[in-house]
């Protein structure tokens, strides 16, 4: 199984919308996910100024964008990702 990649943006918008809570986000994941997880910060994603996504923060999962994310969002869309 390939690692899940998961790029978050900590632009100033994203990071203002609440990219700050996710910062964090490994030390929630559960033990079972340390080797199959790989999450990186992002200075910008470059997504703001694009109208085809709805609203920051913004967060990349295996390239899939997904807008206005929380904790909760990227856990499960990580947990979807690892059920394929």
């Amino acid at each position: 199984m390939s690692k899940i990649d998961v790029e978050i943006c900590i632009g100033t918008a994203c990071f203002v919308m609440g990219a700050n809570k996710l910062q964090d986000l490994e030390e929630l994941f559960p033990p079972e996910w340390e080797n199959l997880v790989d999450v990186k910060a992002s200075p910008c994603l470059n997504l703001c100024s694009n109208n085809e996504y709805s609203k920051a923060p913004y967060v990349k999962i295996n390239g899939e964008v997904l807008s206005e994310a929380t904790v909760e969002k990227v856990m499960q869309e990580i947990e979807k990702n690892l059920k394929k």
